[in-house]
């Protein structure tokens, strides 16, 4: 922030030197990084450059950093109390004005001033924006520069002439639209939907928040005039500006916040400034819409915490007195100090953001330092230690954690984008031919399995665990979820590696008492088969084979077994509860039986049927096999299963088991039509 020091003692009741201005600016939080002797009409000035933090918007001004010295130095702060005199017709009989997007921008106003004589600034005026580094233009525009550097206000001024139907409408730009800055050399731009316009009943006159545009701008043989003040929302104006490589004074306030509870007094100052420099008169009343005015933001702050964290013994009447001198309107309210907060201070939200201003009113350098600390180590988070947990079994069983770049190219991400969802695209000529951030882990893992494959090698595993992202109608999601690849070793084993795999995670993570089911899944377009894995009654994600067109399209000749699991909502309860158990006693039967079955007939189904049949004694269902070829026949497939019987207090007989597998054999029989193979 460039600072004149003549103009920054305009608004303190004693001047400061420019060494004292930089001390104690420094002190405030705001060192000097630059420093220049500059000289205009009436004398020397010094021109100072303060480095400025991105929530500290309202000392991107003079009185704002007026408002620092004079409240460290004990000075009184001299503020302007703008009171323009209106005497022309009501503004609403003139313009009209209509916010279409009162979220991008929460406050548009407009004033009308009529008869003024474009002309010169005044010496002063050129003085004071000349020993900051400015370029004097014209009285009218000068005078909308001295308000942003003198409050932190953006303001513009629009040709009433050049304003087709007299209409300002805020909206978003169409497709396309065409925009020419305001400005020697400025070449036309092509607008966007995501960005927010200022247009009359036809063309966009102004980038919201950015850049004025040629088409309204103020000449020499400009006589009436409408004056903008506003609020615009601080990631549309960077987002934009960023866009459309459009930078201003007035885009760089706009990205720091500027509350619309501050617009009406700086519209105040211009118009008095132009009254007073260009002559006209001004019209009666605003025009104006927008959202209702956020109602004043109270904070509130312990004065006995504050001296803990602070380590100083500060006074109540040190901290009311520190508070109200930077404009807080502090009061004891029992054993806390209540603040109503300015409404240029968006970065105060809470207690601490209070004590750091009582600690830099105080002095940082008052502040002890403490030779030694005491540090207590916190146990791991359980998220982490889930996180670790699964890692740790996957690597023990031959996976590679992979860490990739979670942008990714329109066409490899295609298949795995949600139904009725759309991409998040990285505005960045630098993302390339890659600018969709990722809709699954899956393409980046066959990414890097496509390197290796190249490399010569085989009979790989590859997780990673990191976000996916994909836009709705309104709103976007971003979730973690854990991505799996591994070559398939087995045709014959289908897609039971992986969910072995699935399984083993879920009995770490929720016990071995987990229930983990599976059901076809015909609708996810990168599997072929695949297949819903569900724990305890609850979807988690997708597994199975990749499609072979997906395959070819990653550069695979060969399809691997991949998943997509959502496991992290498991991650907070870990470690699950476990109880122990005594060894059993008395020995088990075991009766293995199989069962020649449609195949489209599922082992859930199959067990199923076992646990509702109730069975005494019955310990566990246990799957063994699955065979498929000429021995069984087309649409056919045969499974093996053993069932586990123990009783808990002796050793059970053959013939009390006999019924028990009969009642088995009788209800796949009857309800899956299955032949028991001998």
């Amino acid at each position: 922030m460039y600072t004149s020091v003549r103009w920054l003692n305009d608004y303190l009741d004693s001047a400061a030197s420019a060494e004292e201005q930089a001390e104690l600016l420094t002190r405030a939080g705001f060192p000097l990084e630059e420093r220049e002797d500059v000289q205009v009409s009436d004398g020397p000035d010094v021109r100072q450059d303060y480095e400025m933090t991105s929530n500290r918007g309202d000392a991107v001004c003079h009185t704002g950093l007026a408002r620092e010295i004079a409240a460290i130095s004990g000075r009184t702060l001299k503020l302007p109390q703008p009171d323009p005199q209106a005497s022309g017709p009501p503004a609403s009989d003139i313009i009209t004005v209509t916010n279409h997007e009162p979220k991008r921008c929460p406050l548009y106003t407009g004033r009308v001033m009529r008869g003024v004589k474009v002309q010169r600034s005044p010496q002063w005026l050129a003085d004071r924006l000349l020993a900051r580094g400015d370029i004097p233009r014209n009285n009218v525009v000068d005078a909308t520069n001295f308000v942003l550097f003198e409050l932190g206000q953006p303001t513009h001024v629009f040709d009433l002439a050049k304003l087709k139907g007299s209409q300002i409408n805020i909206r978003m730009a169409y497709p396309g639209e065409p925009f020419l800055p305001i400005g020697e050399g400025e070449s036309e731009v092509k607008l966007s939907v995501e960005d927010l316009v200022i247009a009359d009943a036809e063309d966009a006159v102004a980038i919201g928040g950015v850049k004025g545009g040629a088409l309204t701008a103020v000449t020499d043989a400009t006589t009436d005039l409408v004056l903008e003040a506003a609020s615009f929302d601080p990631v549309s104006i960077r987002n934009s500006s960023r866009r459309l490589n459009i930078a201003s004074d007035a885009s760089y306030r706009f990205e720091r916040g500027v509350h619309p509870g501050q617009v009406h007094h700086a519209a105040d100052r211009l118009a008095e400034l132009i009254l007073e420099l260009a002559g006209g008169e001004l019209c009666e009343g605003v025009v104006e819409d927008g959202a209702p005015i956020p109602a004043p933001r109270i904070a509130s702050m312990r004065p006995d915490r504050c001296r803990k964290i602070l380590g100083v013994d500060v006074t109540d009447d040190q901290m009311l007195a520190f508070l109200s001198a930077l404009g807080f309107e502090p009061r004891m309210s029992g054993d806390r100090v209540e603040c109503t907060v300015p409404v240029q201070r968006l970065d105060i939200e809470r207690e601490i953001d209070l004590i750091e201003e009582v600690g830099r009113m105080f002095g940082h350098d008052r502040i002890p330092i403490a030779e030694t600390i005491q540090v207590r180590v916190a146990p791991p988070q359980p998220t982490e230690l889930a996180k670790q947990a699964v890692a740790g079994e996957l690597v023990g069983m031959g996976f590679v954690e992979t860490v990739t770049h979670s942008l990714v190219g329109e066409e490899v991400a295609a298949p795995f984008l949600p139904e009725g969802a759309h991409f998040l695209r990285v505005d960045d000529e630098r993302a390339g031919a890659e600018p969709v951030l990722q809709p699954s882990v899956i393409p980046t893992l066959l990414r890097v399995r496509r390197v290796n494959h190249d490399n010569g090698v085989d009979h790989l595993r590859l997780f990673e665990s990191a976000s996916i992202f994909w836009g709705t109608e309104e709103d976007h999601e971003e979730i973690v979820t854990l991505g799996l690849l591994m070559d398939v070793d087995d045709p014959q084993d289908g897609l039971r590696p992986m969910r072995g795999i699935i399984q083993r995670l879920a009995e770490i993570l929720l016990g071995h008492d987990v229930h983990v089911d599976v059901e076809a899944d015909e609708k996810t377009k990168w599997l072929a088969p695949g297949a819903k894995a569900i724990i305890n009654g609850e979807p988690v994600g997708r597994f199975g084979l990749l499609s072979e067109t997906v395959a070819k399209r990653s550069g695979l000749d060969q399809s691997p077994l991949v998943a997509e699991l959502n496991l992290l909502k498991y991650y907070e309860s870990y470690p699950p509860e476990t109880e122990a158990h005594a060894l059993p006693s008395f020995p088990a039967i075991a009766r293995d039986l199989s069962l020649l079955i449609d195949e489209n007939v599922t082992w859930a189904q199959i067990t199923r049927q076992v646990d509702g049949l109730k069975l005494d004694y019955l310990q566990a269902t246990e799957f063994i096999t699955t065979f498929r070829g000429k021995q069984v026949g087309p649409g056919k497939k045969s499974l093996s299963f053993r069932l586990r019987f123990r009783a808990p207090d002796r050793t059970l007989k053959h013939e009390e088991v006999d019924p028990q597998i009969d009642a088995v054999v009788k209800a796949m029989e009857q309800t899956l039509h299955a032949e028991i193979r001998k």
